[in-house]
């Protein structure tokens, strides 16, 4: 909710309120239903509402693991019954983190010379939750990607919308759905370079550190409205 000095000093504040009081004049069966009594009767109903909030990171597993070429790495033991409070978490959404550098090597009797040059590597990950997977994949030519998989609304986030506050809360409360059992899997595919003369390089995987995290969106509600007709 807005404070008057801040409505006085911020000019955005002050364009979106007339642009709200031009609404209310061209329609005037919604100022007819809210002028009376914005603070009460319109409570939950059609209004200007503006959500904020605060979103934060839970970490749920982390380690490393070598990933033979070929091979997919699994962990499926995860569950929020591990984090303290989970319950009363609104978990939107899972990040997961991937971290890897390159461990090709060269041998040879040409190798102090000229060693060639080493071939990327890919690396993929898949995260888990239910029926709310999702993949991504990177290269080792970069230090790391992410793979994020969500569940909530996140163009509500900071806005300003006319809509009722049940859609609002349906748009951005999980409802529980953020709870249970995860997993995630880590694929590699790795690629061995080039090297002139007698000198091989050889590439078997990769060794990936990684990171899960809940994403818990802790939000407020709150019309638009009020302030201007306090």
């Amino acid at each position: 909710m807005w404070t008057m000095d801040e409505f006085k000093k911020d000019r955005d504040k002050q364009i979106l309120a007339f642009g709200i009081v031009f609404f209310l004049l061209a329609f005037p069966l919604y100022f007819n239903t809210t002028s009376g009594d914005v603070s009460g009767s319109t409570f939950g109903g059609m209004d200007f509402y503006e959500v904020s909030g605060d979103m934060t990171y839970v970490e749920l597993d982390s380690g490393m693991e070598y990933v033979a070429s070929g091979d997919t790495w699994t962990i499926d033991d995860l569950s929020t019954d591990s984090i303290d409070g989970a319950d009363d978490m609104n978990i939107v959404g899972v990040l997961v983190t991937l971290s890897y550098g390159e461990d090709e090597t060269s041998s040879g009797l040409s190798c102090p010379v000229a060693q060639g040059q080493a071939a990327a590597d890919t690396i993929s990950g898949t995260v888990m939750h239910g029926a709310y997977n999702a993949s991504a994949s990177g290269t080792n030519e970069n230090p790391s990607h992410t793979v994020e998989s969500l569940w909530f609304n996140d163009s509500m986030v900071d806005s300003i919308l006319f809509l009722s506050e049940s859609e609002i809360i349906e748009g951005v409360d999980a409802d529980g759905a953020g709870l249970g059992a995860y997993s995630l899997d880590i694929t590699v595919d790795a690629e061995a370079g080039t090297a002139p003369g007698a000198c091989t390089r050889s590439d078997n995987g990769e060794e990936v550190s990684y990171k899960i995290e809940l994403i818990v969106y802790d939000y407020t509600i709150t019309s638009v409205l009020e302030p201007l007709f306090e």
